[in-house]
């Protein structure tokens, strides 16, 4: 039996709660009654096919979208209750499915514009070049190189996003995403692109940044072999709703899960 204690303390390990979040669009239901827990210093892969409301999912968690129904706790905070503007510093950081980087600015650049949420000094200390503003620029930059080390684009620090692959563009987002030193990490599709080793190379970085900067992951991604490898958790959509929960192994041998993606159960 559980004790009252256990019970309080697997409550405070749970990171991020979702509880029956609903989404319309007119008449189109994107989300229904999806709910399920993320515990702190997990990775969790949420898969589904196409249409499934994953990236609306984290689009209501990122602020973007409201639902019509529902609620979302993070870290014991309400979030629906948080303006959008501060939903990265609460702790949440996101990558996105077509990566939205400023294609001009240098690689060095993108990243330390991730850093603002985490900056205090105003409009007249940066005028006067105040000590308090050169410590606090000396501090974005220590992590954003740190972070350039990390994912392996210190060499390429100076050039323009614009000129980048797609892939090493990811990489810039994701080292955007993380100089805010975020609790949540929300990667929104990171392998679209990558070649098969590239892919492999992903994997091992996620567990990487997942144990360097304890951050907990939840990773919508259609390379579910990716996701089966890196994951704690998997929850499995289709249609908005839930229809798997649990380890990689159980969610991928669910009837639901396979009728989902191959339209018959395996025999």
């Amino acid at each position: 039996m559980t004790t009252p204690l256990a019970s309080t303390n697997a409550a405070a390990d749970v990171l991020l709660r979702v509880s029956d979040l609903g989404v319309r669009f007119g008449g189109i239901v994107a989300l229904d009654g999806i709910s399920f827990e993320v515990r702190r210093g997990q990775i969790c892969g949420l898969i589904g096919p196409n249409g499934a409301g994953k990236t609306t999912l984290f689009n209501c968690l990122s602020r973007i979208y409201t639902p019509a129904a529902g609620s979302i706790v993070f870290d014991g905070v309400d979030l629906l209750a948080q303006p959008q503007h501060a939903i990265a510093a609460a702790g949440i950081g996101r990558t996105f499915q077509n990566v939205a980087l400023f294609p001009a600015m240098t690689v060095r650049e993108n990243v330390m514009v991730g850093r603002h949420c985490r900056t205090g000094t105003g409009y007249l200390a940066n005028a006067f070049r105040l000590p308090s503003v050169r410590r606090e620029e000396a501090e974005v930059r220590e992590r954003t190189e740190r972070l350039l080390a990390l994912l392996d684009l210190s060499a390429l620090a100076e050039t323009p996003v614009k000129n980048l692959s797609f892939g090493t563009r990811k990489r810039v987002e994701m080292a955007r995403a993380l100089v805010a030193d975020p609790k949540l990490l929300l990667l929104d599709e990171p392998a679209a692109g990558l070649n098969h080793e590239e892919v492999d190379g992903l994997r091992q970085l996620i567990l990487d940044v997942r144990e360097r900067f304890h951050v907990t992951v939840l990773l919508v991604e259609h390379h579910l072999n990716l996701v089966m490898r890196v994951s704690d958790q998997v929850v499995a959509m289709n249609f908005g709703r839930k229809i798997a929960d649990g380890p990689p192994a159980q969610v991928q041998a669910d009837p639901e899960v396979v009728r989902a993606y191959l339209g018959t159960e395996t025999a």
